[in-house]
């Protein structure tokens, strides 16, 4: 292994960097190889930073993707262009019926709250740690460890994020590594060691081979 590729990776990941994080991660991984080889390399997915998709990020929160998806897309049709003030006009009919439980109405009303109030500025986290992100955000009600990590993840792409509590991480990383049973938050954490400093660009390659299998499963 060439002591390079454990300096320290780049501030934010872009197309670039994830290109060659993949060639640093699969040649330490014949398990990564493998998925990178068969899949090909997943997309960067990456997303706008903002109100918008924290909430987007909060709906998705123990349900499906697609599911999450369709009221993100019944919010912004109720609302446009989303924004914290638009977001506390909704009642608690509108957002039921748009998708939100009780629990979540409460977030996002909290969460729109604090940004027009201006006691949180998203923008100022761009320009702070990883650890200093995570616990900015999770003082808020309603963001835990999993959404603070899928906002470093997706929205301010930082290259050494591993979201251990993610359910289909767990999921990917069992089925790739041929194991008996789902690893712990604490086995994935564990693991997770040797792809630093480069363990966002697994968890985008876990999750290529989460969904792709299960899109090859349902054509």
């Amino acid at each position: 292994m060439d002591v390079g590729d454990r300096q320290p990776g780049p501030a934010t990941l872009t197309e670039a960097a994830l290109s060659h994080g993949l060639g640093i991660v699969a040649a330490r991984d014949p398990d990564l190889a493998d998925i990178l080889e068969r899949w090909g390399p997943p997309p960067l997915w990456d997303r706008p930073p903002g109100f918008p998709t924290l909430v987007h990020i909060i709906l998705e929160q123990q349900v499906s993707l697609a599911s999450a998806q369709a009221a993100f897309t019944r919010l912004c049709d109720a609302v446009t262009p989303l924004t914290p003030e638009g977001f506390l006009t909704l009642d608690d009919q509108t957002l039921k019926a748009i998708g939100f439980s009780r629990q979540k109405t409460a977030y996002g009303r909290y969460l729109a709250t604090v940004l027009v109030e201006g006691q949180l500025d998203l923008v100022v986290l761009e320009h702070m740690d990883d650890a200093a992100v995570r616990s900015e955000l999770m003082k808020l009600k309603g963001i835990g460890r999993w959404t603070a990590d899928m906002y470093l993840l997706m929205v301010l792409c930082r290259p050494d994020i591993w979201p251990s509590g993610d359910l289909a991480l767990a999921i990917a990383v069992q089925e790739a590594k041929g194991l008996d049973r789902r690893p712990s938050v604490d086995e994935l954490d564990a693991m997770s060691t040797m792809w630093q400093p480069w363990r966002a660009v697994a968890t985008r390659l876990f999750w290529h081979a989460y969904l792709s299998t299960r899109r090859q499963r349902t054509i």
